[in-house]
């Protein structure tokens, strides 16, 4: 590290001496690779950590640096997907991993109160200790906050029945970048009184503010939950089942997930995680789950559904999972796709949105005109039943300018359908020059006019999302 960015460390320690206990504040030459390096790869070197361990030291923690003009990037799991949380050139770290307490779980309202730094899967194991369930649920459950999820507005495997993560929030405590804290912690599902601010912080991946609290919404526990696993002949096909599960099981479908050969094949054969419940490879799959609070008629339900279609598509297969240990054998295949994307490297990975009738096309004219640049590696899936679709193409080591090509055909193909270059994965500087593709110039100079608003000194995540010009004067 440079001699500026030591002395740096040095005064950034100094003008936080009794706002961050001991813990709190990890100095250049003691920052483990856990602050410096995200899920993907991509390297940051931080000039010093800040972990405040309240959200009052939170509070603190931003005056000072509003006046010192000191620029942070917020760090929670580092699970992100779009290098958000990477540490750029003179920017600090502020760690919200040490507001890790659930405050109540109150079983009247159904809510949760947790800090920021709580793991998604310890909030869900706390709302079953009582009975109940937090239904936002993603890949990397064990390692993400809540802040984080709630900073990109995680999706997941439930959307379909749940929404996204801002469906199931009531309420926030936030950090403002000057140190001021707004406080909505209410459990009332109604309150109209004035704008709801929680809808500007949720969603904007911590260029705003910074979440320190939140209140989050809990469903009654599901009693049963049935896994099934269709082999089907066509995009056609999925969309037919899905339309008849939509139509037959209402509100118990909570997942439809979807698979093409190339993937499945990828996770069942060569990687072999979970298992293949077929003799052969299909050309796509879908992965249905259900649940309810009636267990016996819900299966049946379900299992009346899978034979209707039968009905009408002989060629279709399903299996339908018959315990616990299967069920989990089932999703080890969706949830594989981290694994799938590394057996795959250099690849590039993309998280977008797109109508569903349009999806069939656009998979397949992705697909040529890829192959016509000589790329044939692929893996295509998503959750496809709120038209969200992952892809992954991988290219040749020796072939780095590939990655622009493949990320400029993907994207300008989207935009042309007016779908989203980021369905869940938020923005950060992974997708910063395509977002134009997606968000008309009048929707982009609002969202500068906020930032400039809010965090004139740009001190909050800087240059994720878009670009903006630091006030006059702001240094």
């Amino acid at each position: 590290m440079s001699v500026g960015a030591t002395q740096l460390a040095t005064r950034l320690k100094d003008a936080l001496d009794g706002v961050l206990d001991g813990p709190g504040f990890i100095g250049p030459d003691d920052i483990g690779e856990r602050y410096k390096v995200d899920w993907k790869g991509m390297r940051g070197e931080p000039v010093a950590v800040l972990r405040p361990a309240t959200p009052e030291a939170v509070a603190a923690t931003m005056r000072v640096l509003h006046a010192l003009r000191q620029p942070v990037v917020l760090q929670g799991g580092m699970t992100g997907l779009v290098h958000g949380g990477v540490a750029q050139p003179g920017e600090a770290v502020l760690s919200l991993e040490r507001l890790n307490r659930i405050e109540e779980i109150d079983p009247v309202t159904a809510t949760a109160t947790v800090q920021s730094g709580v793991p998604l899967e310890t909030v869900q194991q706390a709302a079953q200790a009582q009975g109940l369930f937090f239904p936002v649920d993603i890949g990397s459950r064990g390692s993400c906050q809540v802040g984080g999820i709630l900073s990109t507005n995680a999706g997941g495997n439930r959307v379909l029945r749940y929404g996204m993560t801002r469906n199931s929030v009531l309420g926030v405590e936030a950090v403002m970048p000057d140190g001021t804290v707004i406080s909505r912690l209410g459990k009332m599902m109604k309150d109209n009184a004035g704008y709801d601010l929680k809808h500007l912080l949720i969603g904007t991946e911590g260029t705003l503010g910074i979440v320190t609290r939140a209140v989050l919404i809990l469903q009654p526990e599901p009693t049963s939950r049935d896994t099934a696993l269709v082999a089907l002949d066509s995009f056609p096909d999925v969309i037919e089942l899905l339309t008849l599960c939509r139509r037959s099981l209402g509100a118990r479908l909570t997942s439809f997930e979807v698979m093409w050969r190339d993937y499945f094949e990828l996770v069942a054969g060569k990687l072999g995680v979970g298992r293949n419940p077929f003799p052969e490879f299909r050309p796509i799959y879908a992965l249905i789950e259900t649940m309810g609070t009636d267990g016996e008629r819900d299966r049946e339900v379900l299992m009346e559904t899978l034979a209707q279609f039968a009905e009408t598509h002989p060629g279709a297969d399903a299996v339908l999972a018959q315990s616990l240990a299967e069920t989990t054998q089932l999703w080890n295949l969706r949830d594989a796709s981290g694994e799938a994307t590394r057996a795959m490297l250099p690849a590039v990975g993309f998280d977008v949105s797109l109508p569903i009738q349009a999806m069939d096309g656009w998979v397949k004219d992705l697909h040529a005109r890829l192959r016509a640049h000589g790329l044939s590696v692929f893996q295509t899936f998503g959750h496809v039943a709120d038209g969200n679709l992952h892809f992954v193409a991988g290219y040749p080591a020796d072939r780095p300018e590939m990655k622009k090509l493949i990320n400029d055909t993907l994207y300008e193909s989207i935009g042309a359908l007016g779908g989203s270059v980021s369905a869940e994965h938020g923005v950060g500087f992974e997708k910063k020059s395509y977002l134009g593709l997606s968000r008309s110039p009048a929707e982009m100079a609002v969202m500068r006019s906020i930032k400039a608003a809010l965090d004139p000194h740009l001190l909050l995540n800087r240059g994720r999302i878009f670009d903006v010009d630091a006030a006059p004067g702001s240094g």
